[in-house]
């Protein structure tokens, strides 16, 4: 999608559809330009009893040869409470309202109280994201018209500069949707080395694939234990993005990819949702669509390292038994008393070798625990840190990026529930506070110098209904954040 800043005014702009938001309340001087420009349009809004709340939008057609075709307004709310969450809502409905043109779209919202670079690209990715449909496996795909340009209006020219990262952004956000979405006949660990080895050619990356006999060479037998059950070859993947001249940052993005997850002998029955285990590979999904939007992107002076442990959690003759002690890359033993817990074993892994290329910060994304589901509900990540600078610097990532995170305690009283009998440490403790045990056990896998953070996406990886720039199902949830903390960090 092209996209740029407009510099006619609302009243001489020249498009095929044309969104406006309207605050709610007296009528503004924009309500006033389009009365202008649309003769009607006040009486059209008193009729649809379009009042400028929250959530309400207005499609008006005003002739089918005219320009613009389309006339969208959309509910603002309160003029005093409109943020830049508010401003993402606003863009995301005006651009599903556009669906059926295309050409130009036209974008005025009330920008003035924000930041014009920030307000420009927040505004652009949400249009983008919320246009997205996946009709991949679908015999006779809809033909939908969209727009194939975004103009904002009312904006400073200085502005366009906040719209340069928005394609590339919104790339990684895509790709991470569409290996969330894929079945897990589609999206094997293979499939997984293979859509890291695109990016490496196509963005000048370096790619290390370590197959099950390097895995266990390096010792890694909490990963292997994982995936013994199943007859899909494990991958172990490390791309590495490096910067044109000096490195000043090292960092490190872990995914968990758990591209099918029966639960091994803790078989998921009941309300468990076995058939949506295609989404545990969501945390590699995006670092690897996170790498799509830094190869493009090509920040200076930071060199990042993915880590992807890829496997199935299977059951047959040779799966992991519930009790079974297995061995860590690090020598650490873990009793499995729990096979549904597997992730925390091949991070556990991918974890330790993270560190071993002496990053200055680690971040691993999961859907880890359906505890924290349980706490922050589908539209928030829970996290976890051991360095409060980092826990800081995503949290102002994730709110440019308008993804829910919310920092959660590591207490360390609670790690005594994963204390075993036998091995050095179980792979569970008890039910209460469990996505803050799963996050204790991760951080026995960080080196201490480390600075570290656990990001737990089972909520906010799927959306059964859609809501803003979501549309139903992959939300690619993470894709930002960690985009905005890697440029940040340049």
């Amino acid at each position: 999608m092209r996209l740029s800043i407009s510099s006619t005014n609302l009243k001489e702009w020249s498009g095929d559809v044309l969104v406006v938001g309207l605050p709610k309340g007296e009528p503004s001087t924009t309500a006033v330009h389009l009365e202008s420009r649309f003769p009607g349009v006040s009486t059209a809004i008193s009729q649809q009893a379009f009042e400028g709340k929250t959530g309400q939008k207005l499609v008006l057609n005003p002739l089918a040869d005219a320009n613009p075709q389309r006339l969208v307004l959309v509910g603002l709310g309160d003029i005093d409470a409109i943020d830049l969450d508010g401003l993402r809502a606003a863009a995301a409905a005006g651009a599903q309202a556009s669906i059926g043109c295309n050409g130009c779209l036209g974008l005025q919202l009330p920008w003035d109280s924000h930041n014009p670079d920030h307000a420009a690209r927040i505004s652009a990715e949400a249009v983008r994201l919320s246009l997205y449909a996946d009709q991949r496996f679908q015999k006779e795909p809809e033909q939908r018209r969209l727009p194939t340009a975004l103009e904002l209006i009312g904006l400073p020219a200085s502005a366009a500069a906040g719209l340069e990262p928005v394609n590339a952004t919104c790339a990684g956000v895509e790709l991470a949707r569409e290996l969330v979405a894929a079945p897990p006949n589609y999206v094997t660990p293979a499939a997984l080395a293979e859509t890291a080895a695109a990016l490496a050619r196509d963005y000048g990356m370096e790619l290390t694939i370590l197959e099950r006999a390097d895995c266990e060479a390096r010792g890694m037998g909490a990963f292997l234990a994982v995936s013994q059950g199943s007859d899909l070859p494990p991958k172990f993947i490390h791309l590495i993005y490096r910067p044109e001249g000096a490195v000043k940052r090292r960092l490190a993005l872990v995914g968990k990819g758990l591209t099918f997850d029966s639960g091994g002998y803790n078989l998921k029955v009941g309300g468990a949702q076995i058939d949506m285990m295609k989404f545990d590979m969501g945390g590699s999904a995006s670092v690897l669509g996170a790498m799509r939007s830094i190869g493009e992107l090509k920040p200076a002076g930071v060199e990042v390292h993915m880590v992807v442990a890829s496997c199935e959690n299977m059951v047959n003759g040779s799966a992991v038994h519930p009790g079974d002690i297995v061995t860590a890359a690090n020598g650490t033993t873990i009793e499995i008393n729990n096979t549904d817990a597997e992730g925390r074993l091949t991070l556990a892994d991918a974890l330790l070798y993270a560190c071993e290329q002496k990053p200055d910060a680690v971040v691993d994304l999961a859907t880890l625990t359906g505890a924290c589901v349980v706490a922050l509900g589908d539209e928030m990540a829970g996290f976890w840190s051991n360095n409060d600078a980092l826990a800081e610097a995503l949290d102002t990532a994730a709110d440019a990026g308008g993804e829910g995170l919310w920092r959660m305690p590591l207490r360390q009283s609670y790690k005594k529930g994963l204390k075993s009998l036998l091995a050095d440490m179980k792979n569970t403790g008890p039910r209460p506070g469990g996505s803050i045990t799963a996050a204790l056990f991760l951080k026995e896998f960080v080196s201490q110098d480390t600075a570290w953070a656990h990001i737990d996406i089972a909520g906010p990886v799927w959306s059964d209904k859609g809501k803003g720039v979501n549309p139903a199902g992959a939300t690619g949830y993470g894709v930002r954040t960690l985009v905005n903390w890697v440029c940040a960090q340049a």
